[in-house]
């Protein structure tokens, strides 16, 4: 993936944790900072994570071993956006 590429998009849930005015579903866009390849997405749409959840695996070149552990996690860029049609969410349709 090239630096500004976007990685997923994913819809923060703050609905059970407490009350609130506002709708409490907000929604983000992970945008790659650096290049680094894909190795493997450890999500599927509309999977529950955990904040210290795995991901996804990069590589700084395609024919590394995932066998050793990561020296650090990939550079992202963590945007707001708007709910948009198309977007696969359960709490916005």
């Amino acid at each position: 993936m090239k630096a500004g590429a976007k990685l997923l998009d994913v819809s923060v849930d703050l609905g059970s944790a407490f009350t609130q005015e506002c709708p409490p579903v907000s929604f983000y866009r992970f945008v790659m900072r650096e290049p680094a390849w894909l190795r493997e997405i450890k999500v599927v749409p509309g999977q529950h994570c955990t904040v210290d959840e795995l991901v996804a695996l990069f590589s700084t070149a395609p024919e590394e071993s995932l066998d050793q552990a990561a020296a650090r996690g990939v550079r992202l860029t963590v945007a707001g956006i708007m709910h948009y049609p198309g977007m696969w969410t359960r709490s916005a349709q």
